[in-house]
């Protein structure tokens, strides 16, 4: 078994808690934030520091699932501590920081895992499947829309684009991006239109990549999440990632429950792991200096 490490219980832990719970592969052996009260309702050692925990050792990976700008920082504690780690999308905040990981998980031999959760969208391998043995995408359109608030819960710091790294763009961005990168492969930047609101917070966007549309949007009075694309013969195939899911976050539990096995996989394979966090991460950062530099 693999013992393992969970850094950061909001929101978003719950899925992995879950996950852990019901693998074969992983037990969960500690757990660490920075909040006593989300510490005393998981049954394992609990920490305050993810240092502390690292420390007292017996752990053989980390996930980390902190606020946007501490993944770095602890993601590099842990490979420094030898440890493979996977880390909620974004990798990091800023690129140079994303670039120090890959290049210490290297020297380490370890994996750094990105968790990039919609791939693992039972509807998103469906049509995956259904394109091997068809013609080729000649283009693809990835809509992610939603409510932030309503996503955020009690997570308020997605709300502040210092600690979330921006906003729709370095958020919502990172997954659409992988989706766009499972798809087609290696894409570049060709426009970007973004809409921010009076905090100047980047709330809508629509990014135009080779043979690819990401259109993302933070003010959505709803949901929704899927994928269309059109192929060589003139077909056009698409992929709804919340149908057959209509509870809020219901398609999460399987799609990570996915993704912990895919890490798994990561952790035997060590610093031969190939990892796409940082070419999301790339793409993200040349959408917000494009706007910039318009």
């Amino acid at each position: 078994m693999i013992r393992v490490g969970v850094v950061g219980l909001g929101v978003i832990s719950r899925f992995y808690l879950d996950a852990i719970e019901h693998s074969r592969e992983f037990a969960l052996a500690a757990v660490c934030d920075l909040d006593p009260a989300a510490l005393s309702g998981v049954a394992a050692p609990g920490y305050r520091d993810h240092r502390a925990m690292l420390a007292d050792g017996g752990l053989d990976a980390v996930i980390v699932t902190t606020p946007n700008d501490i993944h770095a920082r602890v993601s590099r504690d842990v490979l420094d501590a030898g440890l493979p780690v996977c880390v909620e999308k974004p990798l990091a905040t800023k690129h140079v920081d994303g670039e120090t990981l890959v290049e210490l998980a290297a020297a380490r031999g370890v994996a750094l895992f990105t968790a990039f959760h919609r791939r693992y969208n039972r509807n998103v391998r469906e049509l995956y499947d259904k394109l091997v043995e068809a013609a080729p995408i000649t283009s693809m359109t990835v809509r992610y829309w939603e409510k932030i608030e309503e996503h955020a819960g009690a997570d308020i710091w997605y709300l502040d684009a210092a600690r979330c790294g921006g906003g729709c763009v370095a958020d919502n961005g990172p997954n659409a991006l992988d989706l766009v990168h499972l798809f087609v492969g290696p894409v570049a930047l060709r426009d970007v239109r973004i809409t921010r609101d009076t905090d100047g917070v980047d709330r809508r966007a629509t990014l135009e990549l080779d043979r690819a549309t990401v259109d993302l949007d933070w003010s959505f009075p709803g949901e929704v999440k899927d994928i269309e694309v059109c192929l060589g013969d003139g077909s056009f195939l698409r992929a709804d990632l919340l149908a057959g899911y209509p509870k809020f976050k219901e398609s999460l539990w399987h799609e990570y429950a996915e993704l912990l096995r895919d890490f798994a996989r990561a952790v035997r394979q060590g610093g031969s792991w190939r990892d796409p966090g940082l070419t999301t991460l790339s793409l993200v950062n040349e959408c917000y200096r494009r706007e910039n530099d318009a």
